[in-house]
């Protein structure tokens, strides 16, 4: 049983991977920034379920207390699965963007991949096997108006992605990136209704979580060992 942890694991998407993760005979860890309670309730069903799994809580913008709550993680053993799911959004036009909306997302998704995933990476080198997937969008590949800070955080972990794939490639680690278009999940509730949606998408609909959850999952197989460097984008032939 290899152990994962999905940052952002307590929302749509992350709590979707969890599931898999966890259905697929992993013990994942369940990461929610502030709110404990909801990583527990999807611990509570992973656990229902026949499956294992634990929660944690913390700031993952903060290094010092991303340390904190990583070090009695890793005390157990590795975490070879590391899912870097946490994000939000801040929009603005850019010329009405603030500071405060453009560094609070630079923080969560850029920051936060940092801060999470540089600790977990000497313990999963030395058991010569680890899948790092890191949950952007598709705003990352082909911009988006709006959302200047969003798609420059998440390019940039296609960079960090595509880079860090070079130098774990020959101990036996998968770097790659998830571009989802629009997904079903509460936090793209209310950006677009059903009309849009069929406009935008060739498919005529969002996707599921759960349809996320499956290529996580498969990336983080030994069937996607060769797999390693990319960014695959979900989004029913949007791009």
């Amino acid at each position: 049983m290899k152990r994962a942890l999905v940052t952002g694991g307590s929302g749509g998407i992350g709590a979707a991977i969890c599931r898999r993760l966890a259905a697929d005979g992993h013990h994942v860890i369940v990461h929610a920034n502030r709110s404990l309670d909801k990583a527990a309730a999807v611990v509570g069903a992973i656990i229902a379920n026949g499956g294992s799994a634990e929660a944690v809580a913390f700031d993952v913008t903060d290094r010092t207390a991303s340390e904190a709550a990583l070090e009695p993680l890793l005390e157990k053993d590795p975490i070879q699965i590391l899912v870097n799911n946490a994000g939000i959004h801040a929009d603005a036009v850019f010329p009405g963007m603030s500071a405060e909306q453009w560094h609070s997302v630079i923080n969560v998704s850029l920051n936060g991949f940092f801060n999470v995933t540089q600790p977990l990476t000497m313990p999963m080198i030395r058991t010569r096997w680890g899948r790092i997937i890191t949950i952007s969008s598709v705003a990352g590949i082909t911009g988006n108006r709006g959302q200047v800070n969003y798609a420059a955080a998440k390019g940039a972990l296609h960079a960090a992605s595509k880079s860090l794939a070079l130098e774990l490639a020959s101990r036996g680690i998968t770097v790659n990136a998830v571009a989802p278009g629009i997904i079903a999940t509460e936090m793209s509730e209310g950006a677009f209704d059903a009309d849009a949606i069929k406009h935008i998408v060739p498919m005529k609909r969002a996707g599921k979580p759960e349809e996320v959850a499956d290529l996580v999952a498969f990336l983080a197989s030994e069937n996607a060992a060769y797999i390693s460097g990319q960014v695959i984008s979900i989004n029913g032939g949007m791009i």
